[in-house]
């Protein structure tokens, strides 16, 4: 896979206020080291907020995930970064892991933002899927999260944090933020880079009242995003996890895309030389189609 990031990736990305009380929006990228696309477009936001200097309320925040991995262009380096967040993890402090010392700096980050220092704390976490996929909100459905991801224009995906613990996502809703994941689309895709930028404009309009008629890349720097590349918003849940085990042998059936319809008795995969077949009559999600990882894939239902 081609590396897409200059050699060195600093954890804070950039930051832009223009000293108006408001809210807090935490943008992180690269939680995963081979999903560099959110890192990108968050560079290029600051670049253009820089330039147009635009007024906004509270603080924009924008921070490189795993650093490390990053820089190799590698998933992760000991352990799934966007796994570590447990209450466990937190409240024993421990950093034999990699990922777990890069947990606790960007928390130290977060820490700098404290909620009494704003109006409210938004959190938005950008990622990539390894098949081809329509860009899509993954929300987790506490605090008013579920209220705001309906504000943004793509399908929608309850329930994956009430699956897999650990997640970041899960974690910044547990300390009361308002957000989700945004997945936007296969890693190399280069729409994957417009729609975290599209979204992340969004997100500055809808938490921090920006003018979008202010930047100069406007309307193009949404509309790729919310007129061309996403779907029409449609509310999806997880209704199974196919999950793998570490030594597991395991192979999906090619050409599956995120949000493919599957039928009862279909050929998914293979593991450890058995065939997998789908028990539903619904859509696949998320199918694997790389080494790393311990989803093979999941199924979902419109709502």
């Amino acid at each position: 896979m081609e590396q897409l990031l200059d050699e060195k990736v600093s954890r804070i990305i950039g930051k832009y206020t223009t000293g108006n009380n408001g809210p807090l929006l935490f943008v992180t990228g690269g939680i995963h080291g081979n999903e560099p696309s959110g890192v990108k477009a968050l560079q290029k936001v600051f670049r253009e907020l820089e330039k147009t200097k635009p007024d906004i309320k509270g603080t924009l925040i924008g921070v490189a995930g795993n650093k490390e991995a990053l820089n190799q262009n590698r998933r992760y380096v000991d352990e799934d970064l966007n796994r570590t967040w447990t209450k466990d993890n937190i409240a024993d402090g421990g950093r034999e892991t990699h990922e777990t010392k890069e947990m606790f700096e960007i928390m130290d980050i977060l820490k700098e933002y404290p909620e009494e220092d704003f109006t409210k704390r938004y959190f938005l976490d950008c990622h990539t899927t390894s098949s081809a996929s329509l860009p899509y909100v993954s929300v987790q459905v506490v605090n008013d999260n579920d209220e705001w991801a309906h504000k943004f224009p793509t399908y929608i995906i309850r329930g994956f944090s009430d699956i897999i613990t650990g997640d970041i996502d899960h974690y910044l809703s547990r300390i009361g933020m308002t957000g989700f994941v945004f997945e936007a689309g296969q890693h190399t895709d280069k729409t994957s880079q417009e729609n975290h930028e599209g979204v992340i404009w969004l997100a500055l309009k809808e938490a921090c009242d920006l003018d979008l008629e202010k930047i100069s890349t406007y309307p193009e720097c949404v509309n790729r995003f919310a007129e061309k590349n996403a779907p029409d918003q449609k509310t999806f849940e997880i209704i199974h996890r196919h999950g793998l085990r570490e030594n597991d042998v395991f192979e999906m059936q090619p050409g599956y895309e995120n949000f493919q319809k599957i039928e009862k008795g279909e050929l998914l995969a293979k593991q450890n030389g058995k065939e997998i077949r789908s028990e539903w009559n619904a859509r696949i999600f998320m199918p694997l189609y790389q080494t790393q990882g311990n989803d093979g894939f999941f199924v979902v239902e419109e709502v």
